[in-house]
């Protein structure tokens, strides 16, 4: 009998999912606290979608509200118990289409946070047992995020030029104390290796019983200290912290209560067999794999396209890239209407907000889309078709500034897909501006 079908105390499942509901009841606080709602859903007049997801669309007037209210009830349920496959089903709807609402809102830990409530929604916990299939699960999950990050930090860039640390430490020359220190060369490669080498090893040893406990400590010393220098991860680091709890033993909270002299009940023997329907052990099997299939293939999709991932985009959400790139753009767009020969140099802050402007100056999909945008609003003031091109740099990882896109193409004739894009310009190469311009088909990842 395979020996993950086995049941085990639900205790750690039921820890885990109670931390990731209060994790989650704070992300909606937050978006309560900080005004997002209005900023990020109800207050701009466009969205940059994904492919095929365009019909995705926001509540109307206050329903933006009530729907994050609603996801807090949900983190509620999480945390009491209270139909909690129910709860994590709910919410991970509610969230995923939060997610798919805006190109620009995309965080790494928000998509992670899809996956676990997903995840959550489907494991088999029953009132005080849980396969030990569903368990690994979860770590398998956690390790994944790990392993990616590790792997995606195996760049020159990150390696041997210690970038972008190097430029986020600088910034930090005012803490006091180590504000000086942080400042060295010597710092920001420290920081560098140590990153990569966390990430890469930090999974198997959470997976070794007898180094578990001193791993666990570095998680959490790694993550504190990220959290206290860079703010912008929000609740990534707490939210990783509460995650890494599923490698302990699956009755680590009963235990916990006892050496603090609180009554713990013992739930289950942690060897006893059970007999699941072979119909239902297959689906979970196979859903399972599907599940793992699609978590291995999007981080290594990249490898499909050509050029460099950090500067393509392709390839590069939903893949666990987690800070590796320091990025900054222009963008303006030259607007012609042959018929007339007229033309316009069009900013993007005329149609976007001051967030989408600047995420979307250094993205070639999302440049891409604001092209059609603009191609649209001119057709329906009535200048009939235009050409919008456009003028797009990029600075790099302290790089000097190189164009990202071919000036010469007609972005508002370029239609989405899933091959690569031929009109963004590879790192590095020198592009002379052509008077003619030309039209393209091509794709987003």
């Amino acid at each position: 009998m395979w020996e993950s079908r086995r049941q085990v105390d639900a205790a750690s499942v039921i820890a885990f999912r109670s931390i990731f509901g209060l994790v989650a009841l704070a992300a909606v606080i937050r978006f309560f606290g900080h005004g997002w709602i209005d900023s990020l859903y109800i207050d701009p007049a466009y969205r940059f979608t994904y492919l095929g997801l365009s019909w995705v669309q926001p509540w109307p007037g206050w329903g933006m509200y009530a729907h994050f209210a609603g996801l807090g009830l949900l983190s509620v349920g999480m945390v009491a118990g209270y139909r909690p496959r129910i709860c994590s089903a709910l919410f991970f709807l509610g969230f995923t289409y939060l997610e798919l609402l805006d190109r620009t809102t995309y965080l790494n830990h928000h998509y992670l946070m899809s996956l676990i409530s997903l995840l959550l929604a489907f494991l088999p916990v029953q009132r005080r047992t849980v396969s030990a299939w569903a368990i690994w699960a979860l770590r398998a999950q956690v390790g994944v995020v790990y392993v990616f990050a590790g792997i995606a930090k195996l760049n020159p860039d990150w390696l041997l030029n210690a970038m972008p640390m190097r430029i986020w430490l600088y910034h930090h020359g005012d803490l006091p104390i180590i504000g000086a220190l942080l400042q060295e060369v010597w710092a920001a490669y420290a920081m560098s290796w140590s990153g990569a080498l966390f990430d890469l090893a930090i999974f198997p040893a959470l997976l070794w019983r007898r180094s578990l406990p001193f791993a666990y400590g570095g998680l959490v010393a790694f993550h504190l200290a990220t959290w206290m220098l860079f703010p912008q991860l929000g609740l990534f680091p707490w939210l990783m912290i509460g995650l890494g709890t599923i490698f302990f033993a699956p009755d680590w909270p009963g235990r916990l209560l006892r050496a603090r002299q609180f009554p713990a009940r013992r739930y289950v023997d942690a060897t006893r067999p059970t007999q699941p329907k072979p119909w239902v052990a297959r689906i979970a099997v196979v859903a399972l794999a599907l599940f793992a299939a699609v978590q291995l293939a999007l981080p290594l999709r990249h490898y499909l396209y050509p050029g460099n991932v950090r500067w393509t985009e392709e390839g590069y959400l939903f893949a666990w890239r987690v800070m590796l790139t320091e990025k900054v753009g222009f963008v303006r767009y030259r607007v012609r209407e042959p018929g007339t020969g007229q033309s316009w140099l069009v900013e993007p802050g005329e149609y976007l907000t001051p967030m989408q402007s600047e995420r979307m100056a250094f993205q070639p999909e999302m440049i891409r889309q604001t092209a059609h945008l603009i191609a649209d609003d001119f057709a329906n003031r009535g200048h009939g078709d235009v050409t919008v091109a456009a003028d797009a740099f990029v600075t790099f990882n302290g790089r000097p500034n190189a164009r990202l896109i071919d000036p010469t193409v007609d972005l508002a004739t370029v239609r989405p897909g899933i091959g690569p894009k031929s009109w963004v310009v590879p790192h590095g190469a020198d592009v002379p501006v052509p008077t003619a311009r030309r039209s393209v088909e091509s794709a987003e990842p």
